[in-house]
């Protein structure tokens, strides 16, 4: 087996006071294509870092093979110094690599190369900073982010583009399906320490979750070993005799350990707060045409939208999506036609750009209007420091000015404003940027959950396929046409992605007209139980017995008639202990019930 190119080995990092890394390993061979996954917050970015060498880490060592030739991509590229998109792109490059494949990379990715670095936008910056990395076509390339602020059809061009390649790859993304298509193995970043899967990211979230369920197991091993040796020590031989000392020190060390366990990051609780039940008919549009100036954003359009439909929209950055969803929310006039609304439409609005966020803001006061210490969630008071909990903020952030938020935190501030407020009608437009793999699968089960009507705009593919029931693309020139299903269903429907011509092109009042009617007739797409959930439902069967047992032997106490004459203390106390249990039981009983019940209507 080739050495690896890449190698880092117990990479330790502290920083603000807390170890953010503290055994992390990486090992990159030629040609290996492995993504790094984890939490936000985790240390992917500054592993990243360490591996591209613009970063010292507090302990382990890094290696990399004094031939090797690397490029990093960040997560915010710097174009500031440089006069031209070109001129940062060009400074990128080595002695004996090629300018003219620079240029050429530019303009597939739809720059000429003379832009003005401040002029550019977000998503226009990541272009360039991607022909920087791309065009010398390195040993090993380093990608944080790199479909950040891309459309579609430049996420499926970069996808065909890496495939190419013969470099290493390791990549760092939030887009399931970009990771799935590219990934050969999987480094789990989890609480400061790396676990390598050689497999690629596909498989990756079963093995995690089987993970998790062996390292809860043994904790509770742990917890009992800790248990059973506190109760000799109380009632057993005396721990102060010399040879008892070394079980003592053992009950000690294991008590430190448990203590220092780094716990598992907790999950966002996502709950929308339900409106009125909105009319059967929710949007409906009729012949709408919209232009600015000599550019024309829709033309001739007509739709209707009902009750629980979930309808997504995609296409290219410029082809009009934000537009399309003021235009059907009233936010906007069209030029011509008729937009109809349909009664008791109560909306909420999650915006593309954050726009909304006041840095200046401190988190309570975005999340309670200000003057108030609480939030209303489905009509019952809630403080606003455990809301923030519901959302994985501490209560030491609810002074934090937005304006320090991380963008994921951000993220996850907008859901909790959008979420809070009563709806029938969610329009999400690009929910899940920066949001990590696990609160994405949070959402989704939310979503498909949530009793009202979804717009959605997003360039995640795999989540317009668990979401939504039809897709509405923008077909150029103001032409939009609707697809039944998700994202893939589009596709094989069109014949092409949306970066593509349509193969085969139906009418559009044809193709229209049939997604309507397999949007009527395909149900949400189905939640599926979350890893706490089949959790308890592996576990509460175990805990009933134990409860129903600990019952049997209190009853058996109370049972004998002069307990209570001999002893009303203990008849007092064990009494109070079945009633305890009983009522455990009950409780035990009813949620294994429910997830039954709940298992059965996915699995069935």
């Amino acid at each position: 087996m080739a050495p690896p190119l890449l190698l880092l080995q117990n990479i330790m990092l502290t920083l603000g006071g807390r170890p953010l890394l503290e055994a992390a390993d990486l090992s990159v061979s030629a040609g290996e294509r492995l993504c790094l996954v984890g939490r936000n917050g985790s240390g992917k970015s500054t592993l990243l870092k360490i591996a591209a060498g613009l970063l010292e880490s507090d302990g382990g060592t890094r290696f990399m093979q004094p031939d090797a030739n690397v490029r990093y991509l960040p997560q915010e590229p710097d174009l500031s110094d440089y006069p031209t998109a070109f001129a940062y792109v060009e400074a990128g490059l080595g002695p004996s690599d090629d300018p003219h494949r620079a240029r050429t990379l530019l303009n597939e990715l739809g720059l000429n190369g003379e832009e003005d670095p401040a002029r550019l936008s977000g998503g226009e910056a990541r272009r360039a900073a991607l022909a920087r990395v791309l065009a010398p076509e390195p040993d090993i390339l380093l990608l944080d982010e790199p479909t950040n602020h891309l459309d579609l059809p430049a996420i499926e061009w970069l996808e065909a583009e890496l495939k190419g390649l013969r470099s290493a790859l390791v990549i760092i993304s939030h887009d399931r399906r970009f990771l799935q298509n590219l990934s050969r193995k999987t480094v789990w970043l989890d609480r400061g320490r790396t676990r390598t899967l050689n497999r690629g990211f596909f498989e990756f979230e079963a093995w995690r979750d089987q993970e998790l369920e062996e390292e809860e197991r043994q904790q509770h091993k742990i917890d009992r070993k800790i248990v059973a040796e506190e109760h000799w020590l109380r009632y057993g031989v005396t721990a102060r005799r010399k040879r008892n000392q070394k079980r003592l020190a053992g009950l000690n060390a294991m008590r430190t350990e448990r203590r220092q366990r780094p716990a598992a990051q907790g999950e966002v609780k996502l709950v929308a707060t339900d409106g009125k039940i909105s009319g059967k008919l929710v949007i409906e549009a009729e012949h709408v045409e919209k232009s600015f100036g000599d550019r024309v954003i829709v033309k001739d359009f007509s739709t209707r939208l009902l009750r629980g439909d979930r309808l997504g929209i995609i296409g290219a950055n410029g082809a009009g999506k934000t537009t399309l969803i003021n235009l059907l929310t009233g936010v906007l006039a069209p030029d011509s036609g008729a937009i109809r609304h349909g009664a008791n439409l109560q909306m909420a609005t999650l915006d593309q750009g954050r726009a909304s966020l006041d840095p200046q803001t401190i988190l309570k006061d975005a999340l309670t209007g200000g003057g108030s210490d609480f939030v209303e969630i489905n009509g019952e008071r809630k403080h606003v420091i455990g809301y923030m909990k519901d959302f994985l903020f501490g209560p030491e952030q609810a002074r934090t000015p937005i304006g320090r938020l991380s963008g994921g935190e951000r993220g996850r501030l907008m859901l909790a404003r959008a979420l809070a407020r009563p709806s029938n009608l969610l329009v999400l437009d690009e929910p899940t940027n920066d949001l990590d793999l696990e609160t994405l699968d949070l959402l989704q089960e939310m979503l498909s959950d949530y009793k009202g009507t979804l717009l959605i705009v997003s360039h995640d593919r795999d989540f317009l396929d668990r979401v939504t029931t039809s897709v509405l693309l923008s077909e150029r020139s103001g032409r939009w046409v609707e697809y039944a299903g998700g994202y893939s269903d589009m596709v094989a429907q069109r014949g092409s992605g949306v970066g593509g011509a349509p193969v085969a092109s139906a009418p559009k009042t044809e193709k229209s007209k049939a997604a309507a009617e397999a949007r009527a007739a395909k149900p949400a797409a189905k939640p599926r139980l979350s890893f706490k959930e089949k959790h308890a439902l592996d576990t509460l069967p175990d805990r009933m017995d134990e409860l129903r047992r600990q019952m049997a032997k209190l009853k058996t106490s109370l049972d004998d008639a002069d307990l209570y004459a001999r002893d009303p203390a203990k008849f007092a106390a064990v009494s109070a202990a079945f009633a305890k249990a009983e009522a455990e039981l009950a409780v035990a009983e009813e949620d294994w019930l429910a997830l039954e019940i709940r298992r059965e209507e996915i699995e069935g």
